[in-house]
């Protein structure tokens, strides 16, 4: 059976649990976090964490931006103009692909790319620092560049698990993936399959 939210729980039952989104976003409303639609997965999960080691509430980065503003995308993206209201769809991606192909033309993009390249964005931007949208395509060749494979993304535990299952497992079926993954989901172990491997011996 799933362990349920509670606020006594250690951090290390909450990192062994498995939750969905919706319940870790009621959860952390429930403890006085202010956290909306909008808010990732991965940040809910660090905000409870950070509960749970301190009992102190800290909300979810917010950034309110006037009905009158003007996205970037409407004044015109150019690789000086300083991200202000960034707006991640179709057009943004496409500017920003171009551009880091005229850097390096035979870049090829990396699995969790764009991932990363948000999330350092939004880190630059709460720290305070004014970067450009040339800025963000520098950092975009820098996370495609090399043979290495970039870092999983935080709160694909899923998919993660699917994968190494897979590569892992001799002559293995996603039908025998799901099941062992619907059985380490009641497991009081990190949820990765390393962790299921060790337990299965």
């Amino acid at each position: 059976m799933t362990k349920k939210l509670r606020r006594k729980m250690s951090v290390t039952e909450f990192e062994n649990g498995y939750f969905y989104a919706t319940d870790l976003r009621d959860f952390a409303k429930s403890l006085g976090i202010s956290v909306t639609a909008k808010t990732r997965k991965d940040q809910l999960e660090k905000l409870i964490i950070a509960f749970l080691k301190s009992g102190k509430v800290a909300n979810a980065p917010t950034k309110k931006v006037s009905m009158s503003e003007k996205t970037d995308l409407e004044k015109g993206l150019t690789l000086k103009l300083p991200i202000m209201n960034y707006i991640s769809n179709k057009e943004t991606k496409s500017f920003l692909e171009r551009e880091a192909l005229t850097i390096a033309p035979k870049m090829k993009q990396k699995s969790g790319a764009r991932y990363w390249l948000n999330r350092w964005r939004e880190d630059e931007m709460a720290k305070g620092r004014k970067i450009t949208y040339g800025d963000l395509v520098q950092q975009f060749v820098k996370l495609n560049e090399g043979d290495e494979r970039l870092p999983r993304i935080p709160s694909t535990r899923f998919n993660n698990f699917i994968t190494d299952f897979l590569a892992n497992e001799k002559n293995a079926t996603r039908a025998q993936a799901m099941d062992a993954w619907e059985k380490l989901k009641t497991l009081e172990i990190p949820k990765n399959y390393e962790a299921w491997h060790r337990q299965k011996k």
